[in-house]
């Protein structure tokens, strides 16, 4: 059954209900001119976008890992799907969505959904502020002639830009927009401050003739329910383009769009997973989240739709407008298919301006501001990787950004763990020379390790004890075989110490080191392993 509980200490009501209809309504009218842009930004049909709205919007509000967060069609994906479409037809796209959602169904069964935890807090914020720029800059479009802007098959681009009174217009309702989601809170909360927006400005251009661009302008929305429409075959499909054939060749054409587009489209989901996690302090399952998107994805592959993910702009509108439930999510879908099927006319006459005002608000409230102070009090490596992830995601994709944040950032970490690698030395009674390791051996730290050990000036008995060090990897079986090796060559004796369990294992896989049976795994009993004889002593 679906989740749906609002917050712990917030009671299920009839004002609840309220606040999740009105702000589903709001996340639907915002949806249709999103949709109708990505779907020109792949090259497809307007309603190809709006029904991949509808069915992945739909499915992930009721399956998916987080209540409250928002899937459709996106940028992110339209833009690898453009050189699939221009080359091959419509047909192969929605193989290639089949086969995407196919994927992302496996990494949600295999729980590879967690592995998110991994991407550092920097990255998350310099994704959030890179995408908040995405946001703003797909807004520059509405500011171009309506009509004038082609098709060339790697998206709509060219266009004249509005000018003289149509562009003071435009801006001015924009600002008004703008103004009212800003003061509607402050006067009453009854109506989710987005929609008042798009409702009141509205209402202005239609009452008094207003001549700026509207909904209409970019294409009609009308059409009729998604019907079920199998892309794989021979002959001609939707939209008169051939289908693709149930091939090894065809295979071998969506299998790299269909990897890089469930990537992209886990990696934006996850991250506005938490992201809407954190803002309403709620917790929801990654994994689940995985398979509702594959489900939702290879659902709307074979009902004619391009796919999908989550969408943070309208993810951030739901949270804003007070939704917190499944039923926002399922209402935003819902009310989308009644705009397609019944109030197109209606609905195409929404000023722009008015949803470019809600955007821009979006953006306001997506960009993490307090990071331009933040940057200056914590690392450098940190500030320089929100810098980083924030530039890639705005000039490239989300996708490549966040592999190249975890990647910078894994190699400061290891940088700086490298780095710790340093050891205390005494001597005992007996004349041994002791050092005590302090800090990870592994491929980092390992060049450090060698360096700390003086061969020729050690006695005839030299004992490493690793007590407060770990040996992690091949590279740090490598640098304790060298130094055994300098050792031996100079005739001396090399014990190793305090060796924990798993590092017990590590060596005798490589067969460094037997294990008795009997070692204790809790309490690490201290082992000296002579590397010259070959024998092993417990103290």
């Amino acid at each position: 059954m679906p989740d749906l509980r609002v917050m712990q200490d917030e009671p299920f009501s009839v004002s609840r209900v309220r606040i999740e209809l009105l702000a589903g309504l709001t996340v639907a009218l915002a949806l249709v001119p999103e949709a109708v842009a990505f779907a020109f930004v792949a090259g497809v049909h307007p309603l190809v976008g709006l029904y991949a709205a509808f069915l992945v919007g739909l499915v992930t509000a009721l399956i998916g890992g987080r209540p409250g967060m928002i899937s459709g069609a996106t940028g992110a994906l339209a833009v690898v799907m453009v050189a699939l479409v221009a080359q091959h037809g419509v047909e192969y796209l929605f193989a290639t969505v089949v086969l995407m959602g196919i994927i992302q169904v496996t990494a949600g069964a295999l729980r590879w959904g967690k592995f998110i935890r991994l991407v550092p807090h920097p990255v998350m914020l310099g994704f959030v502020n890179g995408l908040a720029i995405v946001i703003f800059l797909a807004q520059m479009g509405q500011f171009k002639v309506p009509g004038t802007m082609e098709n060339t098959g790697h998206g709509m681009s060219g266009g004249e830009w509005l000018s003289g009174s149509a562009l003071y217009m435009m801006l001015a309702l924009v600002a008004l927009t703008m103004a009212i989601i800003w003061l509607m809170p402050r006067i009453t909360k009854i109506v989710p401050a987005p929609l008042a927006g798009i409702g009141i400005v509205a209402a202005i251009v239609i009452l008094f003739g207003l001549d700026v661009p509207r909904v209409g302008d970019l294409a009609s929305i009308q059409g009729g329910l998604p019907s079920f429409h199998n892309p794989f075959g021979e002959g001609l499909g939707l939209y008169g383009t051939p289908l693709a054939p149930l091939n090894w060749e065809t295979f071998q054409i969506i299998l790299p769009y269909a990897v890089i587009l469930a990537a992209i489209g886990l990696i934006e989901s996850l991250l506005t997973l938490n992201l809407v996690g954190e803002m309403t302090n709620n917790r929801g399952g990654a994994s689940q989240e995985c398979i509702a998107q594959g489900l939702a994805n290879t659902l709307t592959g074979f009902f004619g739709g391009m796919g999908g993910c989550a969408m943070i702009g309208q993810s951030m509108i739901n949270v804003k407008s007070g939704g917190r439930t499944r039923i926002a999510g399922i209402t935003a879908a819902l009310c989308l298919l009644i705009f397609i099927l019944f109030a197109a006319p209606a609905i195409e006459q929404i000023p722009l301006a008015a949803l470019v005002g809600v955007m821009f608000m979006v953006v306001i409230g997506t960009f993490a501001w307090n990071s331009l102070t933040i940057m200056t009090k914590v690392p450098l490596t940190d500030a320089l990787v929100i810098i980083l992830v924030t530039a890639v995601t705005v000039k490239y994709d989300l996708a490549i950004a966040v592999v190249v944040g975890v990647i910078v950032s894994a190699l400061a970490y290891a940088w700086n763990n490298a780095k710790r690698i340093h050891a205390k030395t005494y001597t005992t009674p007996e004349g041994a020379r002791v050092y005590q390791i302090d800090g990870p051996l592994f491929f980092g730290s390992a060049e450090g390790f060698g360096e700390i050990f003086d061969v020729a000036g050690d006695p005839d008995l030299v004992i490493v004890d690793f007590d407060q060090s770990r040996v992690v990897d091949q590279s740090a079986l490598q640098a304790i075989e060298a130094l055994a090796g300098k050792y031996q060559a100079a005739g001396k004796v090399l014990q190793l110490r305090h060796l924990s369990r798993d590092c017990h294992k590590l060596l005798a896989k490589a067969g460094h080191l037997m294990i008795d049976s009997d070692d204790d795994p809790d309490y690490m009993v201290a082992v000296d392993y002579d590397v010259r004889t070959g024998i092993l002593g417990a103290h």
